[in-house]
């Protein structure tokens, strides 16, 4: 009896790591998007992605996501999350989508699993970077629209597990404030990642009860309206707290 051939499917794949960079400038809570420009039967389009790129073969992860926001903003040192992987054999079903990366890495791909990561900065920390010929720029997260391959989904699933740090985590959240910082601009941040109003009475009690929120004999500066007062987070009292 002669034995039956089995013919697989000779697919090509690549594993990449994609990053959510989540700012704050005091009023709006923003990701950190590339606007992305390519072609697709003869009409050129405009849309955005999550920053990101494939992962080099002599590179971890970790070294890949800190290499790609390195050279799209410049920044050296960032502490990253490792949140979730993707590998849905939909996320290339777009064919713009297959075409952009095809001629952006110069390859064949039928299907790219992604790695995906969030990193929480200050709007304020320079972007030097660039991303080849695209542009890179902050939105508002509440005006983000129809995002590349599945981003839109990695970005939804970024701010539920910021949620859930912050949970455990009160400190995680203070990575997005400047050093010294108003009460205002703490309830404006909270108010932005839960999705809902803040208490202003509760929420003052709340953060003057917090032995690790110190309150400093500074004001802001150069402000139209009644300067408030300036507040910074202690990092070693929260450890004590903690403890």
């Amino acid at each position: 009896m002669s034995e039956k051939t089995i013919t697989m499917p000779l697919a090509v794949n690549h594993i990449s790591v994609d990053c959510v960079v989540i700012g704050f400038d005091g009023e709006k809570l923003s990701v950190l998007l590339v606007k992305r420009m390519g072609e697709e039967d003869g009409q050129v389009f405009h849309d955005m992605k999550l920053p990101g790129g494939l992962i080099y073969t002599d590179e971890n992860l970790d070294d890949a996501a800190r290499r790609v926001l390195r050279e799209l903003t410049g920044i050296k040192t960032i502490d990253l999350l490792q949140f979730k992987a993707y590998g849905s054999k939909d996320r290339t079903k777009d064919k713009r989508d297959v075409h952009w990366l095809e001629h952006a890495i110069q390859m064949h791909v039928d299907r790219i699993v992604t790695i995906a990561y969030i990193a929480l900065v200050r709007i304020s920390r320079a972007l030097l970077g660039t991303s080849g010929d695209n542009e890179i720029c902050w939105v508002p997260i509440d005006e983000v629209r129809q995002l590349a391959f599945d981003h839109n989904i990695i970005l939804r699933d970024a701010i539920e597990v910021v949620r859930r740090q912050a949970q455990t985590d009160p400190s995680y959240l203070f990575n997005l404030l400047p050093p010294k910082f108003t009460i205002l601009q703490l309830r404006t941040l909270y108010e932005r990642v839960y999705g809902k109003r803040q208490d202003v009475r509760n929420f003052q009690k709340k953060i003057n009860q917090l032995d690790y929120v110190i309150a400093l004999d500074e004001r802001e500066q150069g402000v139209a309206h009644r300067a408030a007062r300036l507040y910074r987070f202690d990092r070693k009292l929260f450890k004590r707290a903690r403890r």
